[in-house]
Order: structure tokens, then sequence, then C-alpha cells
């Protein structure tokens, strides 16, 4: 049975669907006007590994995650390069696309872009001037805080944290301080859509719970994203009618102890990354510590990462067909039930590798073998060749393997200095030779 920590409430939940059979979940996405970094990348891994847990219970999952592609920020990114919004919109989609599928994230089931759903975004913001709740100004409409007595109960934040915390814009067409925009006036070449209360753009708030209510009806299960949402934008939507039961929140990412910030220069975009890295490892270390907790990341982060991999990967070199035993497994599945622990589910998956380490029984070693394959399925591992694994990143394969052979014709006339020379010839060009069952494999040294 699977528990999620639920934000709203702070405390450990048994996980229970509205629909027993169809689980929805909602992920805020990224708003694209740059490439991503590796704290975007989190909650996009954090949230993959859960939706593969929901579906080992669960014949249904639906999981939406959204792209704002109308933005403040798009719009300074377009003015700077002196080309469109839906330029720099479609060019950062197609970056994020590529740096996830890098990374071993599945594509979610649904995701909606914020300029798709602006006639559901004006029918909902209607919705709330009728009901009391929003009210329009100066050509804005923005949602009145005190209308909604229970804002808060997300964040637990009092009326001067939150308008600390906010960030709104405190202007005297304003009934609170505290209240906040869901239709602001578009001005100039600035992308707008006509309104109501004038041509404009909607605010960011607004988007999320006008894609929800679209994709995913007027109640949901999990609602996701990163810490740094829970107030001001996930409180925002839950005032706008934004109906989760479990409110789930990943942990901020820091470089070397340190908040990342552009002036501190200590921005790591994932693409970055990417030409240093495998994707792989850094999907590996982003599981290294528990989701609700801070990943600080330094340059050894990667490093052993990577070097995690290449011990579990060598416990698959060998591929001999069996069955997964469900015992086996078993571990991986109670760490990942268990408030999605990954650092207890590699763990577990260490354990197997030692395990078909330690057989010498061939039945029972390829058993582990395919269930260390399995298990890490759920948290998107190890689903690569094993032995291209080993050898990712040689440019010069041809005499590798040429190295390789006569060191084995040598061994095989028992020229035993011939073959530690060649040995060591291939450990000069920093491959490992393995010699097992009279076979000789080689790798790139860890």
């Amino acid at each position: 049975m699977l528990h999620l920590f639920n934000s709203m409430g702070r405390q450990l939940e048994t996980f229970e669907s509205r629909d027993p059979g169809h689980v929805r979940m909602y992920v805020c996405g990224p708003t694209v006007y740059s490439f991503a970094h590796i704290g975007n990348a989190r909650p996009a891994v954090v949230f993959d590994v859960l939706a593969r847990v929901l579906r080992t219970q669960f014949p249904r999952v639906s999981y939406a995650r959204n792209i704002t592609d109308v933005d403040d920020k798009i719009i300074a990114a377009a003015s700077a390069e002196g080309v469109s919004c839906d330029e720099i919109s479609t060019r950062f989609t197609a970056a994020y696309h590529a740096d996830l599928g890098e990374l071993g994230v599945a594509p979610p089931d649904i995701e909606p872009r914020a300029t798709e759903h602006i006639t559901p975004m004006i029918a909902m913001i209607e919705e709330l001037i009728g009901n009391g709740r929003a009210y329009a100004a100066e050509g804005h409409v923005l949602f009145h805080i005190p209308s909604y007595p229970a804002y808060g109960q997300l964040s637990g934040a009092n009326p001067d944290e939150m308008l600390a915390g906010a960030r709104v814009e405190v202007a005297p067409w304003k009934r609170d301080p505290r209240d906040f925009v869901l239709w602001k006036p578009s001005i100039g070449d600035q992308p707008g859509w006509d309104s109501p209360w004038g041509f404009g753009r909607p605010g960011w708030h607004i988007e999320c719970s006008a894609m929800i209510q679209t994709h995913l009806g007027d109640q949901i299960d999990i609602h996701g994203g990163g810490i740094d949402l829970r107030f001001p934008h996930h409180e925002n939507e839950i005032a706008q009618g934004t109906d989760a039961r479990y409110w789930v929140h990943n942990g901020h990412v820091t470089v070397s102890g340190a908040k990342m910030s552009k002036s501190l220069g200590n921005i790591l975009l994932l693409r970055n990354l990417l030409t240093e890295t495998p994707g792989e490892a850094i999907r590996y270390a982003l599981l290294m510590a528990h989701y609700r907790q801070p990943l600080d990341w330094t340059s050894e982060t990667p490093r052993a990462a990577k070097a995690a991999l290449d011990r579990l990967y060598g416990a698959l070199r060998d591929k001999p067909a069996a069955t997964p035993r469900a015992d086996d497994i078993a571990p991986v599945f109670a760490a990942l039930y268990d408030d999605l622990n990954t650092p207890a589910a590699l763990s577990a998956l260490h354990g197997l590798a030692s395990e078909v380490h330690a057989h010498a029984d061939r039945g029972r070693k390829a058993e582990l073998v395919a269930a260390l394959r399995q298990a890490g399925t759920l948290l998107g591992l190890l689903q690569q060749d094993a032995q291209a694994w080993a050898q990712a990143g040689v440019t010069d394969t041809a005499r590798i393997e040429a190295l390789v052979a006569e060191r084995n014709q040598a061994r095989a006339k028992r020229d035993w200095a011939q073959a530690d020379a060649l040995r060591e010839e291939l450990a000069n060009l920093g491959i490992e030779v393995e010699d097992a069952g009279g076979e000789s494999r080689w790798r790139v040294r860890a």
C-alpha cells in the first residue's frame, strides 16, 4: 500500500484514489523561456517515478504536466532576442523534452499548454467574479483573498508572510495588497487575447487551475511540484477552486550548499551537465536523496552516481533468461511504497547486485539478474544494454577489440607475459579487462 506525505496537513497518509480504478495526477511543468537546470529536472524525475509506482497499483493513471508558454519571462526573453514569444516557447519546450528524454523521463499522458486554454481560463475567471471571489479593476481582474477565509491552509503562512512571500504588486486599485492577478492587460506587441476585461493575458495561477479542470476534472488525486510552489502558486490554485486530495512537494536542489542564482553564477543547466555525465547517472543522482529533502549537488555527485550505476550494470552483463521472483523485488517495492523512499530503493538494488555476484548457481543467478532489471524499471534505471553501458564513450572500439582478441590469443598459448603486457596497454587506454568463464570482456575503467 502506497503512503505519501501530504503537504496539506503535513503528515504521512495512505494513498487512496477518489476513483479506485483511475488516478489523476497533475504536476506543474516548466515556464519555457530558457534551458532547464538541475532544479527543474528534480520534480520531473520524482513524479516520473511516482507515476511508475502508481501504475503498479492502478489500472489507469492520467498524469498531466503542463507547459507555461505565456509569461512575463518569456516576453522578456523574446524582446531581448528580437523574436516572437512563440519562437522562444517552441525552442525551449523542444529543449526541455530532449533533456528530460536523456534522463529517461517518460512523457506525461497529457501535456497541456497554457496558450491553448485561454477560453476555459476566461470562463473560470468569470465564475470567480460571479461568486464574489474576484473583481475587475483598471483592466485587471484580481482574486480577493479576504473572500476566501481558508487561504493559507496549505502553507500555514500568516498574513504578513503572505504579503512578503507572494511578491505581488501593491497597486492603488487593489482592495487588499495581497490580492493576486487573474488577468492583466497586454500592451504594444505583448501577446494577448480578447476578453470581457479588454485585450490581455492570464495570470500564472489561473492557468494551472483551468488546465487541471479541463483535462482531469473538478477533483484530482495528486497535485505535485517543487516546494517553492507551495506558496503562493499552489495556495492560489486552491483559492481558485483546485481540489486535490494529496499535495506532494519535492525539496530544493542546492549547489555546494548554496541556492542556485544568476548572481552567484552557479545555475547548472541540464544540457551542460549532459555533456559530461550520462543522463541515467544524473537521474540516479537526483534519486540519491529522499524527494522531500534538499539535494546538494557537488562536483562529486555525478561521479558517485556514475560509479554506483557501473556496479549495478556490472551485475547485468550476463543475460540469462529467467523469471524474476516476487520476493526478490519486494524490498524495492516496499521502499517506494514508503513515501517514495528512493535512497532505500537504490540500496535494495545494490543488495540484489551483490547477490548476483555471490551466487554460483546459474539458475538462481538468472532469477536475480531478472529481478534487478525489473526492479530498475520502477526507478527508470538499468534499461540499457549492460555491455554498451560498460563501453560507452570509447571512440576507437575496433582498436580495443583487436587488443583484447590479441590478448586472448596470448592467453590461449599460455604466453602470460604477452597477455600481461596487453592488459597493461589496455589499462593505459583506460580500459579494464575482465576474465570470466574462459571469456574476456572489456569496459571503460570507472
